[in-house]
This record gives C-alpha cells, structure tokens and sequence, in this order.
C-alpha cells in the first residue's frame, strides 16, 4: 500500500486526528500522542521546524492486520509464510526517499523529538536500521539513537544483535537510519532470523517493496521511506547514551555507546517524520508481535497444537506470552511451556490457556488462573537463566532470571467439579429497549 497510501487511507477514513496548531518537537508532540493512543495523529506545524510529524500509526494488531487486509488472527500465519519464504525485493533507481540530498549535515534540522523530561537528548526511536557483513550480507533492525551534536548520535546497539556482532568483527561499519515506514517493513526489522538472512527480504514477502542503492554508503534501502540517515559507526569511538524510557517503560541506564556520525541525508520533497513513543503501546506491537510466530512454531514443533500466541502489552509486549492451545494430552500445558521459552528465549513468564478462553483478555485469562490452576502442579520454575535487559527485576550485568511457566489448562478427565464456565442465553437486546 505505501506509507503515503496508509495515511491517505486512514484520513478517507476518519481515523486520522490533526493537530494544525504549532507544537513542540521538546516534550509536547510525545504528550499529545500518549494522551490520545492508539488514535494515530499527524502533525501539521512544528515550532522551528519545517517537516511534518505523524504518530500512533500501528498501535493495536487491528491497525496492522488492516493494513494488511486481514485480521488480527491471520497474522501469525502470515509472518510465519513470509519467514519461511522470504524473497528478493526489486532494486530501481530514481527512488523517492533521494528527491533531496543534503550533504552538509545539521540534525536540528529534522524534527528528532524529546520524549520524556529526563530522557538524554533528543532521540530517534522508530528507524529501522540497515548494515552490512563482508561475509554474511545486509541486517535489518531496530537502534535508538540519541542526538549529542549537529552531526553525530550515540546508538544503542545491544550485545548478541547481528548489529552487534558485524560491528565487533569489523570495528566500523555502514549504516542507514531509515524513517517513515510501512508494517512489512517495521515487522520485518523486529523479527529473530538466522544471521545472513536480510530482513528486507521478508519485508518483501510480507508485500512487494522496492529497495535503492544509498547515495553515499554501500548499502541497499527501502526506496519509499520518507528519510534516509546515512553514515558511518564507529565500535571504539563512544558517548554516553540515555536515560530513555524502554519497553518496560521503565528508564534505561546511561551508558557508553558507539557513535553515529551522519554523512548524509536524504528524504522525500515533503517528508512526514514517523515518530514512535517509546514504551508505548506501538513500541510494544512492534518489538512484541514478530515473537508470536517463533512461540508458535515451537510449541507445534513439541507436538502440541497451538492455536493463538498473545505477547501481551501487560507483560510489556515482550516479558509474558499468553498461549493459547488444543489440549489433547494431560502433559500438553506443560510441554507447550517449554516450546513457548525456547521460541523467545526473553520471555520471564509464560501462560498456557485452553480454546475457550479469550487470550486477548486479560479477565478471562485470569478467571483460567483462579479456576484452573494449582501451583503445586501446574508451576514450572526455570531457576536463574539468561532473560531480558529490559527487565529491570533481572539480575544486572548478567540479565539472569527466575522463567516460571503456568499451566492454566483444565484436565481432560474431570473428578468433581466442572472446569467449563456457563453460557448464559443469547438474545436481541433490541427488541427489550
């Protein structure tokens, strides 16, 4: 569809709100956006700035699915074909994210936003981040990056990443900072795929894009993004980086952090800057939501059939999964426990519910725990494994946890009471009032 397509679409539709008033990029456009989540709103004029800025865009799995003409359940099918399947995206020449090229570089020129009064800087918190390996080719991901001068930021690049590990094999490396773009995209840069496999491919599988040969690193990027940050990373050369709020919406540490030195940018005529709140809502759709296919697909690799995943917000879309399964086995819950940690191995707490209950709802998932569940039996206790660095509870330096799995499922064979909850009788209320 294209990112100016979606937007265009969400205006026909009524969904997109307009905020025609000057605002500031310090603090007040991040306010607005958390106040009014998950409607997304466009920017139309930024005090000392010349481009738009639009925010909220992918909120909720019915934003994405919609996106993609489908519905949310179709989504882990459809991620998981792309995976599987991935494929060449075309490359073209003339690319509209190249109308303008800027070579003398001033970042306070583009509308970097301050999220929170005690964040480090300014910071880009939505690109989508291209590198290259001599040996194992292109990789797509996330990087924040915190603005410290006209020209250079310090990127968060977190060990184990491909990023990570190109740039400790290499000592200095090509990046394009890409901002402004679509699902397949932004889905595709958040996914855990084996080292070599250029993410862009998916991302293409996923729906057609067309990539282009940066301007000024030797790099292939998404031809419609609306802003193209190229340059270069430097592993030895570092500046402090953060606080910034995380997915945990908790503030991250300062820390020492590569820089990014800008040597070029490159954007559409009238480029709209894609802002991402940081521990909101889209934050934890985005980082969340491409973990969902990995679980399923091991917990069906274990043999028990798994219908729905749910990494929930409430888990901070990336600590918890909700697993929703078809119980054929008195051990399934059990084993799908152990599928679900090995398809995210970040996951802290997992939750096995039957197909009766409604994974997108937290009630009904707790109403599983209290009816359903006890510790004695149903608890699995993984003591002390490597988690998440998001997690502030973990252990520091190490990120090791306590993993604890419930099986929240009912027992086929049933002594005493009933586990099923009571369907009350359906009517058209209208014919009452």
């Amino acid at each position: 569809m294209g990112f100016r397509e979606h937007i265009k679409k969400l205006e026909e539709e009524g969904i997109l709100r307009k905020v025609d008033i000057e605002v500031s990029r310090n603090l007040e456009i991040s306010g607005i956006l958390k106040e009014i989540e998950p409607t997304p709103v466009i920017f139309n004029k930024i005090k000392d700035n010349n481009f738009q800025v639009i925010g909220n865009l992918f909120c909720t799995k019915q934003s994405i699915a919609s996106y993609f003409n489908t519905i949310p359940s179709n989504l882990i099918p459809l991620l998981t074909k792309a995976i599987d399947n991935h494929s060449e995206p075309e490359i073209i020449t003339n690319a509209s994210c190249q109308e303008i090229i800027e070579n003398s570089i001033d970042l306070d020129s583009l509308p970097i936003l301050t999220h929170c009064e005690k964040d480090g800087g300014p910071y880009i918190s939505s690109a989508v981040v291209v590198t290259r390996d001599p040996e194992y080719g292109q990789n797509l991901d996330f990087h924040r990056a915190m603005q410290f001068s006209k020209n250079k930021f310090a990127t968060r690049i977190v060990r184990g990443r491909n990023f990570h590990t190109f740039l400790e094999r290499n000592g200095e490396l090509d990046v394009a900072f890409c901002i402004g773009n679509t699902p397949n995209v932004l889905i595709a840069a958040a996914t855990s795929v084996d080292i070599g496999i250029d993410e862009l491919r998916i991302a293409n599988a996923l729906e057609p894009i067309n990539i282009t040969k940066a301007k000024t690193v030797d790099l292939l990027v998404p031809a419609e993004s609306e802003f193209i940050l190229e340059g270069r990373v430097f592993l030895e050369e570092k500046h402090a980086e953060g606080p910034f709020v995380d997915l945990t919406e908790t503030y991250d540490m300062i820390r020492e952090e590569p820089i990014f030195e800008v040597k070029a940018i490159t954007h559409k005529k009238d480029a709209i800057w894609q802002a991402l709140l940081p521990g909101a809502l889209e934050h934890k759709i985005l980082m969340g939501m491409p973990r969902e296919p990995t679980i399923f697909k091991k917990v069906n690799e274990k043999g028990v059939k798994c219908l729905d995943v749910n990494v929930n917000p409430g888990g901070c879309s990336w600590l918890h999964a909700i697993v929703q399964i078809e119980k054929k086995n008195e051990n399934d819950g059990k084993i799908a426990i152990e599928g679900a940690f090995e398809g995210h191995k970040s996951c802290k707490h997992v939750f096995i519910v039957d197909k009766d209950i409604e994974i997108y709802d937290p009630l009904s998932v707790e109403w599983a725990m209290a009816t359903r569940f006890q510790g004695d039996n149903d608890m699995i206790i993984k003591d002390k494994e490597p988690g998440s660095s998001l997690d502030p509870s973990a252990e520091p330096g190490t990120k090791l946890t306590t993993k604890i799995g419930f099986d929240l499922t009912a027992p086929l064979i049933v002594k005493g009471k009933n586990f099923g909850k009571a369907d009350f009788p359906k009517v058209d209320i209208n014919k009452y009032f």
